[in-house]
């Protein structure tokens, strides 16, 4: 594509045999090359065309969130003239039953920066695939899945965080009958805050160490770590990897920094210590928020990123076209490395020296922690006690806020992910 296209595209479909009849959708995401980055599909039971339509925009959409995070551009294709019409807004929405859901389709796109493009039906045959397949599979009384057949081509939902790959190699963005994508984490875009005066599994709206357990009051001794990745670096913006480099954040990025500075200097936190990855995209985000929070930085050579190796500054494309066993091998296996760096596994063992060691310098205290993608989400797997593959189930945006109690009894309690409530 020229200078200024899309990075990402869109296709999405859906149908009904009967108008109304049973109906299923499907959406693709492919990249500036046309590689397939990830697929969506679900059947919706009884519905329109129309109805099955939207909801395979929604899904697209959703899926890009999960993919390329907030902000990034992208191009929608649908052979669907009323549906791209509409959210181009040059037609209006008559059909009271539709209106639902290109208000949820339109609270999508305003998180990225969208166009919108009809195509004739020939060329979004990867959606109409999928669409069928989805309804299909519940025909049979069955959940869609990738076919073997489907591209080997998975998808980081940013580097470190690939969505999590099925045995075809393809991600799996599964749906239940209800059309809403799944899965299983926030992994498919960035989830709402809570609202009200208590903390979701998306949300910072009560300071972390209010409340215990969520039902009872906090034992005293609770520690609370406040998990802040590091704002935009030239690197996160062309979704390139970035491990052990060196990157300075972006002009965006400390203005992210300041944002999540601000909040985090406001009531109700209450930072006691500030402890940072001596890379200096976290030093530089630790350090704008400790002008603000009064608090000294110190620096943790556990919490650094994962080390990339020969992969450190290429695309995810540029490493499936140059590496594609080894990337194989990456994604499959959290002890396999990329060549010359570091393994998810053993990046897991000084992760957890850390915790420890910062639970034990800090018993009691509310801890802001300023690291990277993979750290923050080894620390959220850990509270959770989910498996290594878990890593590849979450999504963090740059400047994200998440998390974590620990209790002098010894349970952990995740009490945030992805929070960006700060950046809007």
């Amino acid at each position: 594509m020229s200078a200024g296209a899309a990075n990402l595209v869109v296709e999405a479909d859906g149908g009904s045999r009967g108008n109304p009849g049973a109906a299923g959708f499907g959406a693709v995401v492919k990249d500036a090359d046309g590689q397939v980055l990830a697929e969506a599909a679900g059947a919706l039971g009884v519905t329109t065309n129309n109805v099955a339509e939207y909801q395979g925009l929604i899904a697209g959409l959703q899926a890009v969130l999960g993919v390329g995070g907030e902000g990034t551009p992208v191009e929608v294709r649908m052979d669907s003239k009323l549906v791209i019409e509409q959210m181009a807004g040059r037609w209006k929405i008559k059909n009271e039953g539709l209106r639902p859901l290109a208000r949820e389709a339109a609270d999508l796109a305003a998180r990225l920066r969208v166009t919108w493009r009809w195509v004739p039906r020939e060329r979004n045959r990867d959606a109409d695939r999928l669409a069928n397949a989805a309804m299909d599979a519940a025909a049979r009384g069955e959940t869609w899945r990738p076919a073997a057949t489907s591209p080997t081509v998975p998808a980081p939902s940013g580097p470190g965080a690939p969505l999590a790959p099925s045995a075809s190699g393809t991600p799996v963005i599964d749906t239940p009958s209800s059309g809403v994508p799944t899965t299983g984490t926030p992994g498919t875009g960035v989830p709402s805050s809570g609202s009200g005066g208590s903390a979701t599994a998306s949300g910072l709206s009560t300071a972390p160490g209010t409340t215990g357990t969520g039902w009872m009051a906090p034992a005293a001794g609770t520690t609370s770590f406040l998990l802040l990745r590091h704002g935009e670096t030239p690197f996160s913006v062309e979704r390139r990897f970035s491990g052990t480099g060196d990157p300075d954040l972006t002009p965006k990025g400390i203005a992210q920094a300041e944002a999540a500075a601000a909040r985090l200097s406001r009531p109700p936190y209450a930072i006691d210590a500030i402890v940072c990855s001596p890379l200096r995209r976290a030093q530089d985000t630790a350090e704008i928020v400790a002008a603000r929070a009064g608090v000294k930085v110190t620096v943790d050579e556990g919490l650094r990123e994962v080390d990339f190796g020969d992969w450190e500054g290429h695309t995810f494309t540029e490493i499936q076209r140059r590496w594609p066993t080894e990337l194989a091998a990456w994604l499959a296996d959290p002890s396999s490395a990329p060549p010359g760096g570091e393994s998810f596994e053993r990046a897991a063992l000084r992760v957890q020296d850390a915790k420890e060691r910062l639970l034990a310098e800090h018993k009691g205290k509310t801890v802001l922690v300023v690291s990277h993608v993979t750290p923050i989400k080894l620390l959220l797997r850990f509270a959770l006690l989910a498996p290594a593959a878990a890593l590849y189930r979450m999504h963090l945006d740059v400047a994200s806020l998440s998390a974590v109690d620990y209790f002098a009894d010894g349970p952990e309690l995740v009490r945030a992910l992805n929070d960006t409530a700060h950046l809007r």
